[in-house]
């Protein structure tokens, strides 16, 4: 283990961020240099706290089944070549989870149940970053070819992680995207203060070294690539499409200007700050801006809408606000609906929770103007909503952000003739096969809207099954089924 008295002498610490002041006049990550660099003179000291425990409960919180203890004990004995190996063993993109995962391992973490626990996302991304600036990472071509062709269709981190894994294992692999650019919502929904393109850049380029094409700007279902041509044309499909239908909002006045989902936002905006040209982008200069939906991409449309120079910005959420401390209903191991501040809420804003929208208010040109709210409680289950508290508050700039319902359900899965399950995912088996011979699903287009984690989880997984359906055996690591959950949701 590491130091054994580690975890008594030392506490918790983390990487400071830039100055707010300073950071969001920028698109660059919010730690200066990088948070790999950031963390350097700090990192193998809260790698010293980790206990390495007998059941390393850390585990249950990983999909990837991560060997956190073993990373923790190498970065302590500064051996960074061999904690990248043993990181790497487990998970295809550390420096993607380094940086977006909210990192469920350290909710179960043992040392969590009585003291802060260990800075495990922190040491993650930067045996990653240290790896490629050592250049402990490199291309692992396969040494032969199987004959066998395999396309994927999508490019998140789900798609990514299979068609990395099947091309190491010596089959020839087409990814193909509909954007122009691969990556998927790593390239198009992550904002770069959270996740600079120049990681997922290389690791691109990484994989196209390997042997992976990549096909962009190519709607797979339309044109001459429809479902039969693409069974015609290669041995196996897997698909990563994800869950891009969103969850809308129905009130009177949705059919108002300046109304958006938030991937049409996010998308512009990441485009803008890497220098391309968009036109009509939606914008909030100057704008009062609302936010429906209290997660992660609210608080990205939070973070962007700063950077652009909004006038005010509220984001909403019908939850009431959770404590800071676990709810008795939610003990160690399990991942607490808890107070969390992300960079973006440091750097304005207001949050407002326990609200419901009622309509939204127009001018007479017929753009948005104000949005009305009422206060909500839920009793015995049920949405209540509270007579006399309802208010107007100005929006010229409405964003949902209020989650995904599955993935597209006309095109290439209605012309594969794929079975949903109850919840309009793709159904697949153990295997991540689909009722479709040949056509295996990974991501959240079989989940549902999940974390990156799974995504890489389920990418790897299914490259397994995809080996084995063409091959009769495979060597990649075993797979987790579709159904599995950790301890820590």
């Amino acid at each position: 283990m590491a130091d054994p008295k580690g975890f008594l002498k030392n506490t918790r610490e983390v990487a400071e961020r830039r100055p707010v002041e300073e950071r969001v006049h920028d698109w660059n990550e919010v730690y200066p240099g990088g948070i790999g660099r950031a963390l350097l003179p700090i990192i193998n000291v809260q790698a010293s706290r980790c206990m390495d425990c007998g059941i390393p409960f850390c585990h249950s919180g990983c999909p990837l089944g991560n060997i956190i203890p073993e990373w923790n004990d190498l970065v302590w004995r500064d051996d960074w070549d061999g904690a990248i190996e043993r990181l790497h063993a487990t998970n295809n993109f550390p420096e993607f989870t380094g940086r977006l995962c909210p990192a469920p391992c350290e909710t179960a973490c043992v040392l969590g149940i009585n003291q802060p626990a260990v800075t495990i996302k922190n040491i993650e991304v930067s045996i990653i970053d240290r790896a490629y600036e050592s250049g402990f990472v490199r291309p692992q071509p396969p040494e032969w070819l199987t004959g066998k062709t395999v396309a994927v269709i999508g490019s998140g981190p789900a798609g990514l992680a299979a068609a990395q894994q099947l091309t190491r294992a010596g089959h020839t692999v087409a990814v193909y995207e509909r954007a122009d650019q691969p990556g998927g919502l790593l390239r198009y929904g992550i904002p770069e203060f959270k996740m600079e393109k120049k990681h997922l850049e290389r690791r691109l380029d990484q994989m196209r070294r390997e042997g992976t094409v990549f096909r962009s700007g190519v709607e797979v279902g339309t044109g001459k690539l429809t479902g039969d041509a693409l069974k015609d044309r290669f041995d196996a499909v897997v698909l990563a499409v994800g869950s891009t239908v969103p969850r809308d909002l129905p009130v009177p006045g949705r059919e108002l200007k300046g109304i958006h989902q938030a991937m049409e936002f996010l998308p512009q905006a990441n485009r803008v700050a890497l220098g391309e040209t968009v036109e009509d982008q939606i914008r909030a200069d100057g704008k009062h801006v609302v936010i429906i939906g209290g997660g992660d991409t609210g608080a990205d449309c939070l973070g962007t809408s700063i950077r652009q120079g909004a006038a005010s910005i509220t984001q909403l959420e019908i939850m009431p606000q959770p404590t800071e401390d676990r709810p008795n209903g939610q003990p160690w191991p399990t991942y607490p609906m808890i107070y969390r501040v992300s960079s973006a809420h440091e750097e304005g804003g207001e949050r407002v929770y326990a609200v419901s929208t009622q309509e939204f208010l127009g001018d007479e040109d017929g753009n948005v103007r104000a949005l009305r709210l009422v206060e909500v409680s839920f009793e015995a289950g049920r949405l209540v909503e509270h007579e006399g508290t309802e208010r107007e508050i100005p929006a010229d700039l409405v964003l949902f952000a209020m989650g995904f319902l599955g993935p597209e359900q006309g095109g290439l899965v209605e012309q594969l003739g794929l079975e949903l399950d109850e919840r309009g995912n793709i159904k697949r088996d153990d295997s991540y096969a689909t009722n479709v011979d040949g056509v295996f699903v990974a991501g959240d287009a079989g989940r549902g809207q999940s974390l990156i984690v799974w995504a890489i989880a389920e990418g790897r997984a299914a490259a397994a099954g995809v080996d084995t359906f063409l091959t009769g055996s495979t060597q990649l690591p075993a797979p987790i089924p579709p159904t599995a959950r950790p301890l820590v949701v």
